[in-house]
C-alpha cells in the first residue's frame, strides 16, 4: 500500500520501496541533519569509476541536470562549457530529451558572470537542444544577495528568444517579459512531459498560475524544476516546522515587501499535492553533501519522488559534475553522476541510485 497522505519516507524507506535493487544501498542511510559540520574531504565517500556512464537501454532516454553553476561562471567558466559541449556531443547516443538547470546560474548576478553563463548555454542553444532554466537566490539582487527579485536572467536569456524554441509553451502570465517562471513540453519514447520551472521561493500568484498550467494538462507527466525544495537532511524545506534548523530556507531571503514567499512544504501543499501527475521534483541550492531525496504521497496515494543534487562544494566550483537521469521503459528512473572534465563517474550509493515509478 502507498504511504498515507503527507507521509515523508526516509531515505532508507525510499530505497527499500524500490525493491531488491535497494538492498545494496542500505549503508547510504547514515546521513542527515546530524552529520558533522567540520570541513571534510569533499570526496570522502566517492566511488570513482573511470569512463562514461552506460548508454540508455533500448526504449530508454535521458534528462540531463545542471545544478548550481555559480562558481563556474565566477571562476571556472571552462568547466561549464565542457559540460554543455559534452551534452551536445552525447545527445543522440544517450537520447537526451532535455537539459534542466536548477538555478544559481551565476554567483553574484553580475555582467561578466552572466556573459560566462550565456557562452556556456549558447552551446545548447546553437544545437537547438531543449533547455529549461530557473533562477536561484544568487541570481537575484545586488551582488547575488537576494534582497529583491531583480535579476539579469531575462536580459541574457530573454523570453522573446527562449520562446522561439519548440518546447517552450509559456511563462508566468503576470510577467510576460520575465524568464523566471516558465513551462515546457518535452517528449521521448512515446512519453509526454510538462516541465514546470519555478522561481526561488515562488510567490503565491506564481503558484496560482502554476496550478492552472498543470490542471490544464492532466495527460502530461509533470517534472518540477526549482532552486530550493528539499534539504540535505531528506526533508522538505519547512520554515514553520524546522525554522533555522534548515539553513537556506527561501523565507530567510528577500526584504519587505518581498515577503510573498513559499518554501518546499508550502509548494507541496499549494501545488504538488493538488495534482496526480507530478512524477519528480528537482532542486539544487543546498550545500553540506548537496544530496537528498524523499518520496511523499498525495491524498489519493500518488507517490512523488523529490530529489536534491548540488556539486558546488567540490573543487574547481564543482569539478564538472552533472547528473544524468535515465528514464527507463518500465517507468523507473536511474541516476548517474558524471564529470566531463574528470572523465569519471561517481558510483557512490549517494550518487547512483534508482528512483521508483511515480
Amino acid at each position: 500500500m502507498p504511504p498515507p497522505s503527507g507521509f515523508d519516507r526516509s531515505r532508507r524507506d525510499f530505497l527499500l520501496n524500490v525493491g531488491a535493487l535497494s538492498l545494496a544501498f542500505v549503508p547510504f542511510m547514515v546521513r542527515g541533519a546530524d552529520a558533522p559540520k567540520k570541513k571534510v574531504d569533499p570526496y570522502i565517500d566517492a566511488v570513482f569509476v573511470d569512463g562514461e556512464p552506460p548508454l540508455p537501454a533500448e526504449g530508454s532516454f535521458t534528462f540531463a541536470v545542471l545544478p548550481d553553476t555559480q562558481y563556474y561562471c565566477e571562476k571556472f567558466p571552462d568547466h561549464f562549457v565542457a559540460q554543455t559541449r559534452w551534452l551536445v556531443e552525447q545527445r543522440e547516443r544517450r537520447r537526451i530529451a532535455g537539459v534542466l538547470h536548477l538555478g544559481d546560474i551565476t554567483n553574484r548576478n553580475t555582467v561578466p558572470q552572466w556573459e560566462n553563463a550565456r557562452k556556456a548555454l549558447q552551446v545548447l542553444m546553437d544545437a537547438k537542444m531543449p533547455m529549461c532554466l530557473v533562477p536561484g537566490n544568487h541570481d537575484y539582487g545586488l551582488g547575488g544577495g537576494c534582497a529583491d527579485r531583480t535579476t539579469m536572467l531575462s536580459k541574457y536569456f530573454p523570453v522573446a528568444e527562449l520562446s522561439q524554441a519548440a518546447h517552450w509553451k509559456g511563462n508566468y502570465d503576470k510577467e510576460p517579459d520575465r524568464s523566471d517562471n516558465s513551462w515546457h513540453f518535452l517528449e521521448a519514447a512515446g512519453r509526454k512531459f510538462l516541465v514546470l520551472c519555478l522561481e526561488f521561493g515562488p510567490r503565491n500568484d506564481v503558484l496560482r498560475w502554476a496550478n492552472t498550467v498543470v490542471a490544464a494538462h492532466p495527460e502530461r507527466e509533470v517534472i518540477l524544476v526549482t532552486h530550493a525544495h528539499i534539504h540535505h537532511d531528506d526533508t522538505r524545506y519547512d520554515q514553520k516546522r524546522y525554522g533555522k534548523e534548515q539553513g537556506g530556507n527561501p523565507h530567510a531571503y528577500f526584504t519587505k515587501p518581498y515577503d510573498d514567499i513559499n518554501d518546499g512544504q508550502e509548494v507541496w501543499e499549494k501545488l504538488i499535492s493538488r495534482h496526480e501527475n507530478f512524477i519528480l521534483t528537482l532542486n539544487g541550492h543546498v550545500t553540506s553533501d548537496g544530496l537528498g531525496r524523499i518520496v511523499t504521497s498525495t491524498a489519493k496515494g500518488h507517490a512523488v519522488p523529490q530529489v536534491l543534487v548540488n556539486f558546488q562544494m567540490k573543487p574547481n566550483g564543482g569539478d564538472g559534475w552533472l547528473r544524468l537521469i535515465e528514464m527507463r521503459k518500465d517507468g523507473t528512473m536511474q541516476t548517474y553522476d558524471y564529470s566531463p572534465t574528470r572523465k569519471q563517474m561517481n558510483a557512490s550509493k549517494q550518487n547512483q541510485f534508482p528512483i521508483p515509478w511515480a
